[in-house]
Order: structure tokens, then sequence, then C-alpha cells
């Protein structure tokens, strides 16, 4: 099952001198959040897929929204490759604790 589920994360470094650029920051933020991304650590976002083919839907629909200006980089890996990840400060968000591998959680 750990090879089946698989994490996408979003990396974004855009840029906020000009009001207008900080209005696109924060509408691009918004939509990865109703897109089901959460926050890993600032500017970096993942969120769990299903499967390759809901990942490059996934990836048209971001395309959408992305600012003109900036860097956004997406990266997919497996549920193994994502456990894998050493933590060498910190600890882990709220979010990735509760979550784990689930889509859907009811409160």
């Amino acid at each position: 099952m750990d090879y089946k589920i698989m994490r996408m994360l979003c990396m974004f470094d855009l840029p906020v001198e000009t009001e207008e650029e900080r209005r696109a920051y924060r509408i691009f933020r918004k939509n990865l959040m109703q897109e089901g991304f959460v926050m890993m650590q600032y500017s970096v976002y993942v969120r769990v897929y299903p499967s390759r083919e809901y990942a490059n839907r996934l990836e048209n629909r971001i395309k959408k929204f992305i600012p003109r200006e900036g860097n956004v980089r997406l990266l997919c890996v497996t549920e193994k490759q994502y456990s894998d990840m050493k933590l060498l400060v910190g600890s882990p968000s709220i979010a990735e604790t509760v979550l784990g591998t689930e889509r859907l959680i009811i409160l």
C-alpha cells in the first residue's frame, strides 16, 4: 500500500514586494489549500493523492492559478520515499501528524 499512495510537494518562491505581488501570493496559497495541500514548512506544501493520473489532473489545475512571476515546483514521491525523509530540527506540523496518508477527515 505504501507504494500506491503518493505525495505531491509544491515548493514555491514568489515575489512579495508590491501589493499586486502580495495579492498574487495570497491567491496562489489559498488555491493550493483549496486543492487539499497543507503547509509542511514555509513555501512548501504537500498533498496525498491516489494515482499518477490524479497527479496529472492536479498539476493541470495548479497551472491554471500559478502567478506570472516567481518559481513554482512540483515533486511527486511515493509514500515510502516520503516516510524516509529525515527531520533534523523541529517537529512535524499538527497537520502532518493528524493527516498521515488520509485524504478525508471527519471531525
